[in-house]
């Protein structure tokens, strides 16, 4: 079984994250006919699954329980008649964008913090599946994120209703500012940035700040529409 030789550090699993993500890839996009054909509503729960060794595979779950690996979503076969082509792609593009997520994460369970931290960092610098499959574009000039496997962690919605996204190293939707994003400090206390803390951004002067520091929980700030540090909503009363 593949699991006999399973990865062990960060750069091994991300190797087998890429090598299964290129395998499900090629599935959705350049064999996505016969990948169409295999998925035949009247046969029974069917997953996909892509390989350590790039390929691709539609088939029935395995029988041990639990599996060695966490499986992919049962049954994509049954969907397929009842809608849209590209609807259909992009749901399947979605639920494996979430089975890659588990298998790094479920390969990656004996890594300490900063491993984990390395590990999503990596895998969040590529474009999700989701996004290769609707031909999104990641979009570059504001920290928001349209795809819903990127948008977990720490957010708080913006005016427009879009998720924001908290400042992660290496995001690429700020290739031109990596640098100054893996330097990210808390406006108010000067602390570094770290994933497994929640964070706001001012939408004033765009600063980031520590919940904490600012006294603001992610419940709050689901209900803040444009959120004004402590510093900005000074400088607005005194006007």
């Amino acid at each position: 079984m593949e699991m006999a030789s399973s990865p062990r550090t960060v750069e091994e699993i991300f190797k087998d994250y890429c090598s299964r993500r290129a395998g499900v890839v090629r599935a959705l996009t350049y064999d996505v006919d016969e990948f169409y054909g295999l998925c035949d509503p009247d046969k029974e729960n069917l997953c996909l699954y892509g390989h350590p060794n790039e390929s691709w595979e539609v088939t029935l779950p395995a029988e041990e329980v639990p599996p060695e690996l966490p499986e992919p979503a049962l049954g994509i076969n049954f969907a397929r008649d009842g809608m849209n082509r590209k609807d259909w792609l992009s749901l399947v593009a979605v639920h494996t964008d979430s089975w890659l997520l588990s298998v790094a994460f479920y390969l990656g369970a004996r890594l300490n913090r900063n491993e984990r931290k390395r590990l999503f960092s990596l895998i969040n610098d590529l474009p999700t599946v989701f996004e290769v499959v609707t031909e999104r574009k990641p979009i570059k000039d504001k920290p928001s994120v349209d795809s819903g496997s990127k948008s977990r962690g720490s957010a708080k919605r913006s005016n427009d209703g879009q998720v924001k996204s908290t400042p992660k190293p290496a995001d690429e939707s700020f290739e031109d500012e990596e640098d100054e994003h893996s330097e990210t400090l808390c406006g108010s206390c000067g602390g570094n940035y770290n994933a497994d803390e929640f964070w706001i951004g001012c939408d004033i002067c765009e600063r980031w700040f520590h919940g904490k520091c600012v006294k603001i929980t992610p419940a709050k700030a689901e209900s803040i529409k444009q959120y004004k540090c402590p510093s900005c909503s000074m400088k607005r009363g005194r006007q």
